[in-house]
């Protein structure tokens, strides 16, 4: 963990950890759980002490499944009730990709959450991989090559100058049909780069492994998406991120990118080989070009001065940490904390600080068919909306918080870490949704947002992401316990 070129030169002096937060995880969601007397607090809970672990799958919250004194076994038997629930369950379409949620309620249609985003995809499919699952992710992978081939002149138009990367619908698109492995017409915030890193990432991490085997056509594609980037100087391009909002230049997409050029560069000198009009010295100058800019970032998402832009926090930096591994431990460190202190609420993560999507009252303020939809120009008429304080819970991030101290805690042996690993793992389990929810019980939401002063499930549930961050962060879990 954290051994790559790219952390010799974004290690820096940044000063250290704030006060670690102490929010509660209720199992009814309700906000007078959440007042001064904590349900979950910072030191991993006890009460399974006392308690078997046939506690599973009974009224005992699922915060409370787990404890200190849990072994790799019961972690098994976590995961194997979960998967007997439907909890893990990851629907393909025939392409092989995954719709972004697996929802089947009267609305569902309107979220537009059954369309194929890139980013989704990319972290369901790597989570698989982890858990064992290689061909089912290999073949998500496989379905996004075919996908980019088919659409190869959007990158050779920007590379070639004859569109122009301003206009988003111009640009590769990454939220798409997946049964079709079609565009869709309506537009859309296309101008992610993260979504393309993360792509040439995972692509060049299965071609490393031997689980993806390199067809005649994908030399030619990865050569495109290198050029692509290079051709919109990715390390200064404004882009619509993660939360495909304002568009500024942030981290957060920058490090996917780079790490898409380092396993990209890996696999080049691994195999001795080369792309199509492109040498490796040239791939690592446009590596380097993100490099140094993340350097200046860091670790906050965006330092540009608008204040539309600018922001010091955002959990999409985590994943800089985890999957992609560009992070050194200090940087880790700093931002793990940085969510922690600043982002972490009452039963999830906020996004960032002012998210107002799925805001208190979402539903009753903004109908159906806008609530999901393309805000990447302005933000303003949903910002409106926004009480202080009351952004939706995120349950994505949880997951990857346990992942990353549980990979700290394997380097260092510090059982402050192993601590935190399981504190975020029972905040994980705790956002399942309990039997009284539309949903039915055990199913991984986007989010939670209040509702007539009631945290509950936003209408996108499950959230494939979720889950494949909830099954990493049990797998992580065990890897520490058979450690120790």
């Amino acid at each position: 963990m954290h051994g790559s070129n790219i952390q010799a030169t974004l290690a820096g002096s940044f000063e250290g950890a704030s006060e670690m937060f102490n929010q509660a995880v209720c199992a009814r969601h309700r906000p007078e759980c959440f007042g001064d007397r904590p349900i979950l607090a910072e030191s991993p809970i006890s009460a399974m002490e006392e308690r078997e672990m046939d506690a599973i799958g009974t009224e005992t919250p699922p915060a409370q499944w787990l404890s200190e004194k849990s072994s790799a076994a019961d972690i098994d038997r976590v995961e194997q009730f979960l998967n007997d629930q439907g909890t893990f369950r990851f629907p393909t379409l025939s392409s092989g990709l995954f719709s972004a949620a697996a929802g089947d309620h009267a609305e569902f249609g309107l979220t537009g959450y059954q369309n194929v985003w890139v980013r989704d995809n990319i972290h369901v499919a790597h989570a698989l991989w982890v858990a064992g699952q290689k061909d089912v992710a290999v073949q998500a992978v496989e379905a996004f090559v075919s996908f980019y081939t088919k659409y190869q002149h959007k990158f050779v138009d920007i590379i070639e100058g004859r569109a122009d990367p301003s206009d988003a619908q111009a640009r590769p698109h990454i939220r798409f049909d997946g049964t079709a492995l079609e565009e869709n017409e309506e537009e859309w915030a296309h101008a992610q780069n993260d979504a393309i890193g993360y792509l040439l990432w995972l692509i060049c991490k299965f071609l490393r492994s031997g689980d993806l085997k390199p067809s005649p056509e994908l030399p030619q594609l990865l050569a495109l998406i290198v050029k692509y980037l290079n051709a919109i100087e990715y390390w200064k391009d404004e882009d619509s991120g993660h939360w495909e909002e304002t568009k500024k230049i942030e981290a957060s997409s920058l490090g996917p990118v780079i790490a898409g050029f380092e396993q990209l560069l890996y696999w080049l000198d691994e195999t001795e080989s080369e792309l199509p009009g492109l040498t490796k010295s040239e791939i690592k100058n446009i590596q380097e070009q993100g490099i140094v800019a993340l350097a200046e970032i860091l670790p906050a998402e965006c330092i540009q001065p608008d204040p539309s832009q600018n922001r010091r926090y955002d959990a999409a930096l985590l994943f800089l940490a985890y999957p992609l591994d560009v992070l050194d431990e200090e940087m880790t460190r700093q931002i793990a904390e940085d969510v922690r202190s600043h982002l972490s609420g009452p039963i999830g993560i906020r996004r960032y600080i002012g998210d107002s999507y799925w805001c208190a009252d979402y539903r009753t303020l903004l109908a159906a068919d806008k609530r999901t939809t393309d805000y990447s120009e302005d933000t303003s008429s949903r910002d409106a909306l926004l009480k202080e304080g009351q952004e939706a819970q995120w349950c994505i991030f949880d997951p990857i918080l346990s992942v990353i101290y549980g990979r700290l805690y394997l380097e260092s042996g510090d059982v402050k870490d192993r601590e935190h690993q399981l504190y975020h793992l029972q905040r994980s389990l705790g956002q399942l949704t309990p039997a009284v929810s539309r949903f039915g019980a055990y199913r991984c939401p986007e989010s939670y947002f209040l509702e007539a002063g009631e945290w509950i499930p936003n209408d996108i549930c499950p959230l494939l992401w979720t889950q494949g961050n909830l099954l990493l962060a049990l797998h992580w879990m065990k890897q520490s316990l058979q450690s120790a």
